[in-house]
């Protein structure tokens, strides 16, 4: 039974809840691209692959308008797979539960995918749409751009043709994203020593929930709590305290999403269990108090753990919980040039613990290549000094704004006409792949829109309804102002 049918326009939210139904985790992209391609053929519609997997359908211009530019409408198959801890959900084979709330689309207990599924399927609409003129078309769907935008990166050379770019990745209505932030992964690993644990020892596990989290790009700035750091805060103090030995430490999910839980198995001596349990209950007011007007549900307890066998050798605690402490987190510097606008910040993303070994990896964002190695490159001072082992992900480069755009007039003078106001101009501290295909295609004309959304790459994310038809009619209405 269809869930959306009943919303307009028809086209988009029928493509959108058909992509709801196709798993679609980063880098485990086969079955939502298995449908992309049945569409195509379905609608007979001619497409192609590169060498990465990424697929473009085209629609040939309607009659007299074969000499427009030729536009190119893009977005990104796969979608952050987040759910909360005791949720039943197996991204690579279930559907997303999906239900409206009010002017919102949601997913039960996990993220919905509007991030970027309403961009393919307003890409679908267009390409099955017959009620308007326009040019060339081609549709162009990416994968794994969550994850390192690593099909944008590993397009093959000339796969595009058109001269236009409407990326469908941005996440509010009635702005336009004229430049984009670029980014790097920092990733360090330290490798313990197991100690035998005595017999005499009581364990308890210890646990940072309730957090709201999001986008480490988008939501950096507001005041939202990263679990790892309350998690290392509450242990940092409690080790001499408590003669506290650490026996693993895990946390956050994805390198671009600002880490909702944490936790961390413990032992200390039994008579100490009481008062160790009493401090983490003060410590939970403390931090409640600090950041309650944002954090709402953080909750800092623990409970009785099973025996282990091993415990964290001491000199790798101290250096592990010295460098999580050091390393910063948020927002590190903000735009002189756009009020308002995150220019550089990082974010310490997710930590695991397995076998002999405890990996930590963190994100750094700027719009300015420069100072985003120089954050980097604090980040790294810091596990060196703690002894870790540091590598680093390829990055990617940001997109400086355009102000003389020929696509950015055509829209905003659309926007006006539709409805009655200028967009506003902004641009964004994320990832959009808007930079590497800008790079590999020089002199591509660009620019970002989308409808609106919010708690992305979280299970809170929410898709607004009213939103959706705005942008779609913008988005229809540009296609047939390309000039020829």
């Amino acid at each position: 039974m269809s869930i959306l049918s009943h919303l307009q326009p028809s086209l988009i939210w029928h493509f959108f809840e058909e992509i709801t139904r196709h798993p679609r985790p980063s880098k485990q992209e086969e079955k939502i691209a298995a449908y992309i391609v049945s569409f195509a053929e379905k609608n007979n519609l001619p497409y192609r692959k590169d060498d990465i997997g990424n697929i473009i359908i085209s629609k040939p211009a309607t009659k007299g308008r074969e000499n427009a530019k030729g536009i190119i409408l893009q977005g990104h198959l796969d979608m952050v797979c987040e759910k909360n801890r005791g949720v039943e959900h197996d991204f690579e084979n279930d559907p997303i539960d999906i239900y409206i709330d009010g002017d919102f689309v949601k997913a039960r207990g996990t993220t919905l995918g509007a991030d970027n599924g309403i961009g393919v399927a307003a890409a679908l609409a267009v390409l099955a749409d017959n009620s308007f003129e326009h040019g060339p078309i081609e549709c162009l769907f990416t994968l794994d751009e969550e994850t390192g935008l690593t099909g944008a990166s590993n397009m093959t050379p000339n796969f595009l043709n058109g001269k236009i770019l409407l990326n469908l990745d941005s996440e509010e209505e009635g702005a336009l994203f004229v430049g984009c932030s670029g980014g790097k992964n920092t990733k360090a690993v330290f490798t313990f020593t197991k100690e035998r644990a005595s017999s005499g020892l009581k364990f308890f596990e210890v646990r940072v929930q309730g957090l709201i989290g999001g986008h480490s790009g988008l939501e950096i700035h507001s005041g939202r709590v990263n679990a790892i750091k309350i998690l290392t805060r509450a242990l940092y103090a409690a080790i001499s305290k408590f003669e506290l030995r650490l026996i693993s430490i895990d946390g956050g999910n994805k390198h671009n999403a600002i880490p909702r839980e944490a936790f961390a198995k413990v032992a200390l001596p039994p008579a100490m269990g009481g008062d160790f349990v009493r401090y983490l209950k003060e410590f939970n007011g403390l931090v409640f108090a600090e950041s309650s007007t944002v954090e709402k549900n953080l909750v800092v307890d623990a409970v009785e753990a099973e025996w282990s066998e091993h415990l964290m050798d001491y000199v790798t605690t101290d250096n592990l919980l010295n460098a999580l402490y050091a390393i910063p987190h948020g927002v590190i510097k903000m735009s002189a040039d756009i009020p308002g606008l995150v220019e550089t910040s990082t974010n310490l993303a997710t930590i695991k613990t397995e076998g002999e070994k405890v990996t930590v990896v963190t994100s750094q964002r700027s719009s300015v290549a420069s100072e985003n190695l120089d954050v980097v490159n604090t980040v790294s001072a810091a596990f060196k000094l703690a002894q870790a082992d540091i590598t680093y992900g390829d990055g990617y480069p940001g997109w400086k704004p355009n102000m003389q755009s020929e696509i950015l007039g055509i829209v905003v003078d659309t926007h006006k006409k539709l409805f009655g106001k200028e967009p506003e101009l902004k641009a964004i501290h994320a990832g959009l792949e808007c930079g590497i295909i800008g790079e590999k295609n020089p002199g591509l004309d660009m620019i970002s829109f989308g409808p609106t959304m919010f708690d992305v790459h979280s299970p809170d994310e929410r898709l607004k309804i009213s939103s959706v038809p705005n942008f779609y009619n913008l988005l229809t209405n540009v296609i047939s102002s390309i000039p020829y």
